[in-house]
């Protein structure tokens, strides 16, 4: 990995793009004036930003003003917007960092009376936007399972390092928010029928409510993001995870539970290879 522009962290994104009609004014004038300036932003536009607002001491938590960044896709020929909302994404992010790092690491890191202040903040600005919602989520060194639940194999785009205009490598789907909410509800009936409750359930209720508080036109994007810089480009190449999740899924409908744990346990394996990768020196 020497050499890599790519900054850390490593991340996966599950991205909606609503089309401009479903921003109000004066929002909607902005991102059309936005996407037809034609700025093109990455997600590691994005990263680079977050992580200069580190730098200041005390290090700022979250961005004092909210960004009027977005990611844009022409797709049909309708333009669709996916805001950053970094100020938000970043209090969000903040209410789970305690898990992610040790308490040491975190003080010094963002000193506690940092955190508390952009605790109140955020409660200050959620009760002025009680109905505010990200439009990007993300997770590191791995994607979560139930995002594949969204996709099919046939929206897989991928592109390695150097291909078309792209020199970084690229693997994403995309597919409507219409077929995105159909496969979620598909997915929790086999699963509430074959599973007790547990996470992989509870996990793919949340990102269906998530689904719902967007324009039924919308897209839906799972980016590999930052993973595709550590996965290698034949693990990427040779990668169906969705696939697999379709293999599961069919196998429990019909009741074959082992055909179901072989697609899980593929797909288990595959992730827990990354996961591992952020141990390595």
């Amino acid at each position: 990995m020497g050499g890599s522009p790519v900054v850390v962290p490593y991340a996966a994104y599950l991205r909606v793009y609503e089309p401009l009609a479903a921003f109000p004014e004066p929002e909607r004038t902005h991102w059309y004036r936005y996407a037809s300036a034609g700025l093109t932003r990455t997600a590691q536009d994005e990263l680079r930003q977050s992580l200069a607002d580190l730098l200041p001491v005390p290090p700022v938590a979250v961005p004092v003003h909210e960004s009027g960044d977005a990611f844009v896709a022409v797709v049909s020929g309708v333009t669709h917007i996916c805001p950053w909302r970094t100020r938000l994404r970043g209090w969000l992010a903040l209410e789970n960092v305690g898990e992610l790092l040790p308490e040491p690491v975190l003080d010094a890191m963002l000193p506690p009376v940092v955190r508390l202040q952009a605790a109140a903040d955020h409660e200050s600005w959620r009760e002025r936007n009680p109905d505010a919602r990200p439009w990007i989520r993300s997770a590191t060194w791995h994607v979560p399972v139930r995002w594949f639940a969204l996709v099919g194999d046939d929206e897989r785009e991928y592109e390695p390092s150097g291909a078309g205009e792209s020199k970084e490598p690229l693997l994403r789907y995309r597919t409507p928010m219409v077929q995105a909410r159909r496969r979620v509800a598909r997915a929790l009936r086999v699963l509430k029928d074959a599973l007790d409750e547990g996470p992989l359930i509870d996990g793919l209720i949340d990102v269906g409510r998530w689904l719902e508080e967007f324009h039924p036109r919308s897209l839906v994007e799972l980016d590999y993001g930052g993973l595709v810089h550590v996965m290698g480009q034949d693990t990427l190449a040779e990668d169906r995870s969705a696939a697999d999740v379709a293999e599961g899924l069919a196998a429990l409908r019909a009741g074959d539970s082992a055909a179901a744990g072989v697609a899980y346990e593929r797909l288990t394996d595959r992730w827990r290879a990354v996961r591992e990768l952020q141990f390595s020196s």
